[in-house]
Formats: C-alpha cells, structure tokens, sequence
C-alpha cells in the first residue's frame, strides 16, 4: 500500500469514527471558528479533569480534512497538560506551513502525520488547520495558558 493511500485511509477513519465528537456539558471555554472559503465550522470545547489535564469536545460540519482534524487534534492532546498541548499545536502547525516538504514527528502527532499531503494545498491547509485554531481561542477564553509561541496568524 502506498504512503499516500495509507495516509487517506486514515483521515477518511476519523472523519467516519470522530474521536471527542460532542459538545462538553460545562466546558471553561469554547470557540467557534468558520472557514468562509469553503463553510467548514467547527465548536472547540475545554475543560480540565480532577488532575488538571485537558478535556476536549468538538462538534462541527463540513469537510473530511477539517472534520478529521478536529478527531486527530482531540485524540492528541486529550488528557495532555497544557506545555504538551502546546507543543503538539506547535508541531502541527509546522506540518501544515511546510508545504508538504516538512518532516512530521510521529511520536508528537501520531495519526497527525497523516496531515502531511494536505500541506501541499493552501486551500486544504484552511480546513485542516480550523479546528487547531479553534482550539487556541477555547483554551484563551478559558483561561488555561497557553505559551505565546505562535509564528502564523491565528486567522488562518
């Protein structure tokens, strides 16, 4: 099976079998993001469990890409302190501006390697970064800190 192939099988799984799909009941923060290129849209909860690491809910519609990145992003940084959602965000992030040249680190963004063709295309770029962006602003609007390590404009 060719890399690319392998890569499609596994964003089309989570677009099919979304991880942390749900709004969560009292979330800290929530954010809302529209990609008004294409429609996607995308609702990014967080909280914190009993030991202060994250808990994420998403819901949302559109794309597979955006879509599958919302489940890809969850399961990444699910149960995760804040310095290693930060630094998963950061690692995809990178992926997704290296225009399909860069290198992903598979132990940090496990099925997020997955990523890597989307880079290729600025329009995709959008969709597969919506829900990372979302993501950023929940964790702001509550509180839970996020380093300002950011190189891209959070619009994108």
């Amino acid at each position: 099976m060719e890399l690319s192939s392998l890569y499609q099988d596994i964003i089309l799984d989570h677009y099919r079998n979304p991880i942390g799909r749900g709004r969560l009941l009292e979330p800290l923060g929530s954010a809302f993001h529209v990609n008004p290129t294409c429609g996607d849209e995308i609702t990014v909860d967080v909280a914190r469990d009993a030991d202060g690491a994250l808990v994420v809910g998403h819901e949302g519609q559109g794309c597979s890409i955006s879509q599958a990145s919302a489940s890809v992003m969850t399961e990444l940084v699910q149960g995760q302190d804040v310095i290693q959602v930060e630094s998963t965000r950061q690692a995809f992030l990178a992926l997704m501006h290296s225009q399909g040249l860069g290198e992903p680190d598979e132990v940090v963004l496990g099925d997020g390697v997955a990523f890597a063709g989307v880079a290729k295309y600025p329009a995709r770029v959008k969709c597969a970064l919506l829900p990372w962006m979302a993501l950023q602003d929940a964790l702001i609007k509550g509180q839970i800190v996020v380093p300002a390590t950011d190189t891209q404009p959070a619009s994108e």
